[in-house]
């Protein structure tokens, strides 16, 4: 009979805590996996802002994506990708397996819409490969639209160590919270 109530002042007590404890690891994960995520734009806002703002003044799309081509599939670097009023390439910094990649169609029509449109994206639809693009619609000059582009492989890579380390605090703190609180009820029982 004393058992029974071990077991149940156990449950009583712990059951909230671990549900709370559980609400708390899943907070702490997405805030942090969020951060993660929306820090991957950083550099592209502003490779995209200021290269619509300069093609809005008349620069040639292709100076602003001279130099070598980065290649989308290895390279960590960010890259541009500048598509005219139509919404086809004109001029890359970044090329997919040696073609110039372009967006799904409704993320332009975001941009021309919203003057920008921030988006995780899987180029041409190849699998393996991941991209935190923004793209910036321009909206002067002979129009189109800037994408600027870069590799997600090392956030997603944080990412899952997050969500490692995330398990096992939680699983963890289950365990402990668990043992503390049978520990307690064993130890009120025989008062």
């Amino acid at each position: 009979m004393k058992n029974s109530k071990v077991f149940s002042t156990t449950a009583l007590v712990w059951l909230p805590l671990a549900a709370v404890t559980t609400i708390l690891t899943l907070l702490i994960y997405a805030v942090v996996q969020q951060n993660y995520r929306m820090n991957a734009n950083d550099p592209q806002i502003q490779l995209a802002e200021d290269a619509a703002a300069t093609l809005a003044r008349g620069q040639d799309a292709q100076a602003l994506v001279a130099g070598t081509p980065v290649d989308i599939a290895s390279s960590l670097a960010p890259f541009m990708v500048v598509y005219n009023k139509d919404g086809q390439p004109i001029a890359s910094s970044g090329l997919l397996r040696g073609s110039m990649p372009t967006p799904p169609s409704g993320v332009l029509t975001f941009a021309a819409a919203h003057s920008e449109d921030r988006v995780t994206w899987e180029p041409n639809g190849r699998g393996g490969v991941r991209v935190a693009a923004i793209v910036t619609a321009v909206n002067a000059g002979k129009g189109g639209y800037v994408l600027a582009g870069r590799s997600l492989k090392e956030v997603e890579k944080r990412v899952d160590d997050l969500g490692g380390m995330t398990f096992a605090a939680w699983v963890a703190a289950m365990v402990v919270s668990l043992m503390f609180v049978f520990a307690f009820a064993y130890l009120k029982r025989n008062e």
